[in-house]
């Protein structure tokens, strides 16, 4: 009997192994918003037949290992230009597969509530360089400033060529920026900050990044696969429900602005 029961199990597990490779995507994901969003995937994923399984990672290295070496089908925690530096790094072969959602930079009251009163005022922005020029483009997509042509993610406050309504620049190391917000006029805060500083981007952001925006293209978060992978079922399906019209809800009723579906 005790044969006979190895020989049923090693058949289970074979068929399921076939089933495994078939229909079960395995997927490394950052825990907030991303794993959340592929939670809300998974009945959808089951209604196609496929079973999603989610791994959460609290670093940004091994995400990606688990991709390459194959452990993993896909991942989703990144932006485009870091896993183009991943690549060269480390000489990995993975590739964007779709991309799903942005966390938008948001021009947040201070002491002042209303764009009224741009005049003079004095905005808080953060002082590394992605996210410095991420807040300038914003306030020169809304008419506040121009900048220098085609800097366009290198910008810092030296390439501001006019200053129409001459804002002054306070900047400070991102996570400090929210902590000023009783001393400038206005702040720009990227979306954790910002829900950290007990914002709603939703309802408190006076401006925020629009979809096609240079920074919502540049720094939208991708489901991520190795090299020749981009067109398995799985990762299209994967990728097809992600986009759909019902996760779009999902995330614009559960994160209140704080993430944005990206369309394409």
């Amino acid at each position: 009997a005790n044969q006979e029961t190895a020989a049923q199990t090693t058949e289970a597990t074979e068929s399921k192994e076939v089933a495994d490779t078939d229909t079960t995507i395995k997927v490394a994901a950052s825990a907030v918003p991303h794993a959340e969003i592929l939670e809300a995937a998974k009945p959808l994923l089951a209604e196609q037949g496929y079973t999603l399984e989610i791994q959460i990672f609290d670093d940004y290295v091994q995400p990606n290992l688990v991709v390459e070496s194959g452990d993993f089908d896909a991942n989703y925690f990144q932006h485009i230009p870091y896993l183009e530096s991943f690549n060269e790094e480390k000489g990995t072969h993975l590739v964007n597969a779709g991309g799903i959602h942005y966390e938008p930079f948001g021009l947040y009251p201070g002491t002042e509530t209303s764009l009224d009163n741009i005049d003079n005022a004095t905005i808080a922005v953060p002082n590394d360089t992605t996210n410095e020029a991420r807040a300038l483009l914003l306030l020169q997509d809304n008419g506040y400033i121009t900048l220098k042509d085609g800097v366009g993610l290198t910008a810092t406050t030296k390439d501001i060529v006019e200053n129409p309504h001459n804002i002054s620049f306070v900047e400070l190391e991102a996570a400090q920026v929210a902590r000023v917000t009783g001393e400038t006029a206005y702040v720009v805060l990227n979306g954790n900050y910002a829900l950290e500083a007990g914002f709603s981007v939703g309802k408190d952001a006076l401006a925020y990044e629009k979809s096609d925006s240079e920074a919502a293209k540049t720094y939208v978060n991708v489901i991520v696969v190795k090299e020749g992978n981009e067109n398995n079922e799985g990762v299209k399906a994967l990728v097809d429900v992600l986009k759909s019209d019902e996760i779009k809800k999902f995330i614009n009723d559960t994160y209140d602005g704080a993430v944005i579906p990206f369309e394409e």
